[in-house]
């Protein structure tokens, strides 16, 4: 398989991207390819400092960078020779099959609905996260930030897109899906929630459970995937995240908790679009990026975003 890595993205940038793309080499099969975009020189270089070779990789000169702060819409207009903008060229024009950042967020959802293109019939794409529970295992939370309102419409089409991940993904066989509430009670919630329950009560489409709540995404064997908003779901996700930290503040060790440190997932896949792009946390370090990387190759030897498509386009998984 052949990956697009940005290593210009991420708040530490160049370096830890490059020693995580080193890292994965390590770990992908031999005929895999990593294509990194960036300053030739400069990654040639610092990849001889690194005690690897730079023929292992293929290196495409970019001499642009777009910014953290940068304007989503204008810079990806105005930077066309940015490393960002020409790993979205490389993958539309099927130079390769996969391409990962942990750069700017808006810029990759401009470039993975613009460039890529949104999957037909798919409203809004969205982006989840895996949520641990008492058990270890893994929950899938979506959409955790892309669209932070959403109509019950839009939220049907993330529980159907969040049961293929599930199923081809993460391995489940039927999984449970859930509608993150205040109550249990089909009565209970805001009008959005009301209205999407009666969408997916009595559904054929994936395994409704009904509602859950906060509490419940801890417990084992509740619930697989949990639908929300954006706005809700990045808020859990930042809970989560400022749990764990403070967990590390305290130096306890468990191996629970460390179910929630992000470096172990690496990345979250846009999900909705016609290719496999993934976005990593922009505090990457070394062994984020690695896990963004092998989850880049993961998902799109799943072929999940074919799945989408044929699911949206005949209603079959």
């Amino acid at each position: 398989m052949k990956i697009g890595i940005d290593i210009m993205g991420g708040d530490y940038a160049p370096e830890a991207i490059l020693k995580g793309a080193i890292l994965a080499r390590t770990k992908l099969d031999a005929e895999d390819r990593l294509f990194l975009f960036g300053n030739e020189d400069q990654m040639k270089k610092r990849i001889a400092e690194l005690n690897s070779n730079p023929a292992d990789f293929v290196l495409i000169d970019s001499k642009d960078v777009i910014e953290m702060g940068d304007d989503p819409v204008k810079s990806f207009k105005e930077k066309q020779d940015a490393s960002l903008v020409k790993g979205f060229l490389y993958l539309k024009n099927d130079l390769i099959d996969g391409f990962a950042s942990a750069g700017n967020t808006g810029s990759m959802l401009v470039g993975a609905t613009t460039v890529i293109g949104v999957v037909d019939g798919i409203i809004r794409p969205c982006i989840s996260c895996y949520y641990p529970n008492k058990s270890g295992k893994n929950s899938l939370i979506l959409d955790v930030g892309i669209n932070a309102d959403a109509k019950p419409e839009v939220l049907y089409q993330y529980a159907l897109v969040g049961n293929l991940y599930a199923k081809h993904i993460m391995g489940i066989e039927n999984p449970k899906v859930g509608l993150l509430n205040i109550g249990s009670e089909e009565s209970k919630g805001n009008t959005n929630t009301k209205l999407t329950y009666q969408l997916m009560k009595g559904t054929k489409d994936f395994n409704f459970i009904g509602n859950v709540e906060g509490i419940d995404l801890y417990k084992d064997d509740i619930v697989d995937v949990i639908i929300t908003d954006g706005f809700t779901g990045n808020i859990v996700l930042k809970h989560t995240e400022s749990f764990y930290e403070i967990v590390k503040e305290r130096h306890i060790s468990d191996a629970y908790f460390d179910n929630y440190n992000y470096e172990n997932y690496g990345g979250t896949p846009v999900l909705g679009i016609n290719k496999t792009v993934v976005v990593g946390h922009g505090v990457s370090n070394e062994i984020a990026i690695c896990n963004m990387i092998l989850l880049t190759k993961e998902i799109g030897k799943s072929k999940l975003s074919e799945k989408i498509t044929k699911l949206f386009s005949y209603g079959t998984s």
